[in-house]
């Protein structure tokens, strides 16, 4: 992978895991900082200059490692909590909360893998509960795993935990990593859907949607279970294409193997959609979404009933307590 600059924390500089990516990047020039977020937390950056030529940041997470889960983020577990060991993502969908959250598009890539292991742990020792961990709030959790390998070190962890179930969600069809490992109950393998149309007007450098599905194939021939993730589902067309869309869906994928089916509409604090109008102001979506949280009421109510919609025609392909509404 070729990128402009590699910055890599003082402490992280003799990191394994670090080392091991920095052997995969080709880069212009190596900068050593104290602290990933001297490069990464500065404001008046352009996220949208640097999307187009990103650089990485190997960096130490010390804080807030595992963080509770929104109370509506869940697949039918009482405790969940979310963990990213990346911030940002490398495709680019123009309804991503990162870009309105960060100021910066660089990759921060966290290289204290056992640290992250060692909080989940902790967590899981003080709980009787089966705990739902997601992987990827914060970034793609496979997208740049040929990199990180980050995927592949904790699956093999994890796997052995008795009382944890850790979500993989990706957009990804980079599969390599969980296909090394023998299907397990604790593990779900995660795939975020959309109709191909809206795939290319809005998700910019993802796999297409027949390749997704591939991908889904090929686990669940192995035996994984997979969860379906409509969230955000982008509504195009009429009732009848939304119809036909899930139907193609559900008949193209194994439905026993089917974990859980999440269904979730475009969401994003005030503050962020402001900062995503000032650096696309020109993106029709993103100035539909933010007149939108200027007249609450009507949108509101249309995409309450949207969502209602779409859980009513997946219903007819899918038990419906495997369905859960974000």
């Amino acid at each position: 992978m070729k990128i402009k600059n590699l910055y890599i924390e003082e402490e992280a500089l003799n990191n394994e895991k670090a080392l091991n990516i920095e052997k995969k990047l080709k880069y212009e020039s190596k900068i050593i900082c104290k602290n990933y977020r001297e490069i990464f937390n500065p404001k008046n950056q352009n996220f949208r200059i640097q999307k187009d030529q990103p650089s990485i940041i190997l960096a130490i997470k010390k804080k807030n490692l595992i963080l509770q889960a929104p109370e509506n983020f869940n697949i039918g577990f009482s405790k969940n909590y979310y963990f990213s060991h990346m911030l940002n993502c490398i495709y680019d969908c123009n309804y991503c909360f990162l870009q309105g959250m960060f100021n910066s598009a660089h990759y921060v890539i966290f290289v204290n893998y056992d640290d992250f292991l060692l909080n989940i742990k902790n967590k899981l020792n003080k709980s009787s509960d089966n705990i739902c961990f997601f992987s990827g709030y914060d970034c793609d959790s496979l997208a740049l795993e040929d990199i990180t390998g980050f995927m592949e070190y904790f699956l093999e962890k994890f796997i052995k935990l008795n009382n944890g179930t850790l979500e993989i969600r990706s957009k990804s069809t980079n599969i390599k990593s969980i296909k090394k490992y023998d299907p397990s109950n604790n593990i779900v393998p995660a795939f975020s859907l959309n109709p191909e149309c809206s795939i290319k007007s809005h998700e910019h450098n993802t796999p297409k949607l027949i390749n997704r599905i591939k991908a889904i194939n090929e686990l669940q021939d192995l035996g994984w279970n997979i969860g379906i993730r409509f969230d955000p589902f982008i509504w195009y067309g009429e009732l009848s294409e939304m119809s036909v869309f899930f139907k193609e869906i559900f008949k193209s994928i194994d439905k026993k193997r089917i974990h859980s089916v999440t269904i979730g509409n475009f969401r994003m604090p005030n503050s962020y959609l402001k900062r995503m109008v000032k650096i696309s102001p020109t993106d029709p979506y993103i100035l539909e979404k933010h007149i939108n949280q200027i007249l609450p009421s009507e949108s509101g109510n249309n995409a309450e009933s949207k969502i209602t919609t779409i859980k009513e025609k997946i219903s007819e392909f899918v038990d419906n307590s495997k369905i859960f509404v974000n």
